[in-house]
């Protein structure tokens, strides 16, 4: 483990997930970024994903953004509600501060995507609140794309998601996700 992560685990053990982004959110850069972008570019080379209207769902410092931008997305929203200084220092664009406990309170009801991007994030949720965070999601867009350093989160069909592919590249599992309002 890099001395980057270490301290970065540290922190989360210290202060919690909200309590680290909290305090660097504003300077934050993930240090998985290489392989996110490696990852990216292997699924849309891989599966059909619709990249005409991004969500970059906890959209960090735009590492996500960056890449889907050279593969060719041009409309992005970024979410995020710690790290709305780094994603616009690094993309130019602003990113709105909703958590996940807004957005399953529906905060982006209404909207439309045609894809929903989610790196290194989702499984920081609390099991509890995962299944109306799920559904809302569901209700935004007919896929999902899922990036996580772990096996967690299992979405389940009844909240909305079902499981379409799965790959792990460099111990990076991507996961994609049919809406079943899509259906």
């Amino acid at each position: 483990m890099t001395d980057e992560l270490t301290a970065i685990r540290l922190q989360y053990e210290k202060h919690g997930a909200r309590g680290y982004y909290q305090r660097h959110g504003a300077d934050y850069r993930n240090p998985h970024e290489d392989v996110i972008g490696q990852a990216l570019r292997a699924v849309v080379a891989q599966w059909p994903l619709d990249l005409a209207c991004v969500l970059d769902l906890a959209c960090g410092s735009g590492e996500a953004t960056l890449v889907l931008r050279e593969l060719g997305a041009t409309q992005i929203e970024g979410v995020d509600p710690y790290t709305q200084a780094a994603y616009r220092a690094r993309t130019g664009q602003a990113a709105e501060g909703f958590d996940f406990a807004a957005i399953a309170a529906g905060a982006l009801r209404g909207r439309q995507y045609s894809l929903i991007v989610c790196s290194f994030a989702l499984h920081l949720t609390e099991a509890s609140r995962l299944p109306l965070l799920a559904f809302e999601l569901s209700e935004l867009a007919p896929q999902l794309l899922v990036l996580t350093p772990h096996k967690r989160p299992l979405l389940k069909p009844e909240w909305g998601w079902r499981l379409r592919e799965e790959t792990v590249i460099e111990r990076v599992r991507a996961r994609w996700f049919e809406s079943a309002a899509a259906l």
